[in-house]
């Protein structure tokens, strides 16, 4: 009698064993599904990646000190031929009324 339960218990250890390693594996096949479909939704949104974003802010700030620099060129330009500088609306045609 001891022979034949340990030969069941044998089985039940086989089998849970296997039933473990097939959880594992479903496991490791829902992380690569999730992942994949965690990427694929990255990708539709168009997101930018964060050292493009820097190198965009980078560029941009180099532009706002370019821009401040020639202003202040321009203004000193227009004060050594004395010319008034010019304000915001001096191209506009709009009339009042």
């Amino acid at each position: 009698m001891t022979q034949t339960s340990n030969r069941f218990f044998d089985e039940i250890g086989r089998l849970m064993n296997d039933a473990a390693g097939a959880a594992q594996g479903v496991k490791r096949e829902v992380d690569t599904v999730m992942r994949n479909q965690a990427e694929r939704i990255l990708r539709d949104l168009d997101l930018v990646k964060r050292e493009e974003f820097d190198a965009v802010k980078d560029m941009a700030r180099l532009a706002r000190e370019e821009n401040e620099a020639l202003k202040s060129r321009i203004a000193a330009l227009e004060a050594k031929l004395g010319i008034s500088p010019a304000g915001p609306d001096a191209g506009s045609t709009k009339t009042d009324g």
